[in-house]
């Protein structure tokens, strides 16, 4: 897969792969937020999940590289339409919350998506806090 054939729902899958790998460690709940999300939103309808192994070694490999968070900014931004820039904040949120602990390096991945992605803060505030409730644990 070469970095300009991301698809829209390609770009989400693999910004919600980084958000997982930022950590350095990928938890099973987070593949398993990711694969919930991938099988069950409106968004990746007629996806095809195979692609997921090959977006996810692209990102591994842009994360080896010196500027790789950068390539895969902009990726990210080449693809996904700005309408649809919450829906990629959203969902990286989703995957940093889905092990009921939110990492330093993490925080500082979507604190670093949000300006990426022009993100107005109060609507950030309310994503955030939307994860953070969906993710609860009793």
């Amino acid at each position: 897969m070469t970095q300009t054939s991301f698809t829209p729902q390609d770009a989400l899958v693999a910004l919600m792969i980084t958000v997982s790998a930022s950590d350095a460690t990928i938890r099973t709940s987070e593949l398993l937020t990711i694969q919930s999300v991938v099988n069950h939103l409106p968004i990746f309808a007629g996806f095809d999940e195979d692609r997921i192994e090959a977006i996810a070694q692209t990102i591994f490999d842009l994360l080896e590289e010196e500027d790789g968070l950068d390539a895969i900014f902009g990726l990210v931004k080449n693809a996904i339409p700005i309408t649809h820039h919450e829906t990629a904040y959203a969902l990286a949120c989703d995957v940093a919350a889905a092990d009921g602990n939110v990492m330093q390096s993490e925080l500082q991945l979507l604190r670093e998506l949000r300006y990426e992605l022009d993100i107005d803060p109060l609507h950030a505030a309310a994503i955030e806090r939307g994860a953070r409730a969906r993710h609860l644990t009793l």
